[in-house]
């Protein structure tokens, strides 16, 4: 008999979960408290509990580096979609495997406790409730996955803020802006810069009488377009890259990625250069927000330091009336069904080995799907978490022990904290690249590029020059994908093909230097030999 998985969540994460589990032969039970897939991603009108987009939300990772692995987004797709074309992705992976069928709507997980036997067996009780009728149910399980995201409870810090309970105005989280109906004529402060609070202010700009975005910290922002017109995560995540990243001093690279930030516009005269280098942070990726700043509907101010019943002061003691502050101050991830035994949360700091492990879990019966923030896509890292967690649960792959698990968690914990300036949202940080390689290590799908040197020349010159795409992880190994190689090889010509809308003249390399990549090949991989030997 199969054995029986719990899944928390019908988001991105939770569907890759249903997926992996179906083919590694186990049965899935996923529970979503609300009435659709999706997650974040579907956007809806009204409050709603957890996260949302926005109307005018555009994903911030291009389609080739943020698909499942098995199901490519169609080329005709943008790069860079809308959220209506994720849901639209989605929905089609849905329909592709026949996944709904294992999902429970208007089920929300209420606890889930170990069974008496859970020391022999690893096996959970897991208790719902049917939101429409209020019925209760429990149910035994033999593995667990959590794939909540972090995006659950907003943190409105409004302590920090003298004088808020005077204001007259409107405030709100981000969790609850949807579209900038209402804000016409508005003076409108946004506290908060990453991702959402840039995307949230130049949305206002547009409309609004006058929009401040207001920073205690500053941000790096990067484009999505990049040289040649690329998605910018195609042009970086690499795994070239990486081996040259690992070969620089990190002040190197950073003063290389601050001079490419610089070079689109000047941080400092922008009022936005922050104190710490570029790459310890979270970066922000907004190709609107300096138009707007030069066009003054957008004005970038210091922390907000105290409210008036009209207004705010910000921290350089200018003063200025307003009419609605959103605050775009992120969110506090937690798992209330769980015993703090289990998991505990505190300052959205959790011990758990690889992101993902509780290690005190005896049969690590119970895994965390997707609670990291990547610098890429969180699709793939939550899709691998899933395929790892699978083999755990057959018994296929062992964890190590307690004290080692504990021992990789503190190492983590440090070196975040020696690369990251202090904030809640550095707190799940993994490079794409690294962290996909150390999960694919786990259960032996991790690409050998040197064996593919030997064996596949062609192949090995995409996996190793172009985007670290998803594929590359079935190559090989449990779950190997018959269709890998080719989508590999083909995937630039879906990264062009919707941007290719209007014939042009194409015009043909001079052949006299093609001798030049040829040589740059060769120093290149000397280097790799290097490094790997």
């Amino acid at each position: 008999m199969a054995k029986r998985v719990c899944i928390i969540g019908a988001g991105a994460s939770g569907l890759a979960a249903i997926k992996v589990c179906l083919e590694d032969g186990l049965e899935p039970f996923c529970f979503e408290m609300n009435n659709d897939i999706g997650g974040l991603w579907r956007y809806e009108e009204g409050e709603r509990t957890g996260a949302c987009v926005y109307k005018s939300t555009i994903i911030n990772t291009s389609k080739e580096i943020m698909c499942f692995s098995t199901f490519p987004i169609p080329k005709e797709f943008p790069n860079y979609m809308h959220h209506t074309k994720v849901m639209e992705y989605y929905r089609m992976f849905c329909n592709e495997f026949d996944l709904e069928k294992h999902i429970k709507f208007h089920t929300k997980v209420l606890s889930c406790t170990e069974t008496d036997d859970h020391k022999d067996t690893g096996r959970w009780c897991v208790k719902t409730q049917n939101t429409k009728t209020g019925v209760e149910k429990s149910e035994v399980f033999d593995g667990i996955m959590v794939a909540v995201g972090h995006h659950a409870i907003p943190n409105l810090p409004l302590d920090s803020f003298p004088g808020i309970e005077k204001f007259k105005g409107k405030y709100m989280h981000s969790h609850l802006y949807r579209n900038h109906d209402g804000f016409e004529g508005k003076k409108v402060v946004v506290v908060g810069i990453g991702n959402s609070g840039g995307d949230i202010a130049v949305d206002l700009s547009r409309i609004a009488d006058q929009t401040y975005l207001s920073t205690r910290s500053g941000a790096w922002v990067f484009y999505r377009v990049d040289k040649g017109g690329m998605p910018v995560d195609v042009n970086i995540t690499t795994r070239l890259g990486k081996i040259i990243d690992g070969l620089l001093p990190s002040s190197l690279v950073n003063t290389l990625g601050e001079a490419i930030a610089n070079a689109k516009f000047d941080h400092e005269l922008y009022g936005l250069r922050p104190k710490h280098r570029v790459f310890s942070q979270h970066p922000m990726v907004n190709d609107d927000l300096p138009n707007r700043v030069l066009s003054g509907t957008l004005k970038i101010k210091g922390n907000v330091t105290s409210f008036t019943e009209k207004g705010v002061y910000f921290e350089d003691g200018e003063y200025e009336d307003v009419d609605i502050v959103i605050f775009a101050t992120g969110f506090n991830f937690a798992y209330p069904f769980l015993n703090e035994s289990v998991v505990k949360v505190n300052q959205n700091r959790t011990k758990l080995y690889k992101y993902m492990w509780p290690p005190n879990v005896k049969k690590s019966s119970l895994a965390i799907i997707g609670a990291v923030q990547p610098l890429g896509a969180t699709i793939p890292l939550s899709e691998l978490q899933c395929r790892w967690a699978t083999q755990v649960f057959k018994g296929l792959v062992k964890l190590p022990s307690q004290v080692e698990m504990n021992a990789d968690i503190d190492k983590k914990l440090s070196e975040m904290k020696r690369r990251y300036y202090d904030s809640p949202r550095h707190t799940v940080q993994v490079d794409h690249v690294d962290y996909m390689d150390e999960v694919a290590e786990q259960i032996g799908v991790k690409p050998n590029i040197l064996k593919l040197f030997l064996t596949d020349p062609a192949l090995a010159s995409k996996v190793l020059f172009e985007v670290a795409s998803p594929y590359q992880y079935r190559l090989s190994g449990p779950g190997k994908w018959p269709k890998a190689r080719e989508m590999i090889m083909t995937q630039m010509e879906r990264i062009k093909f919707p941007l290719q809308s209007r014939p042009s003249v194409t015009r043909a390399e001079p052949s006299q230097f093609a001798w030049i990549k040829q040589v740059v090949f060769i120093l290149i991989l000397g280097v790799i030999f290097y490094k790997l030997f």
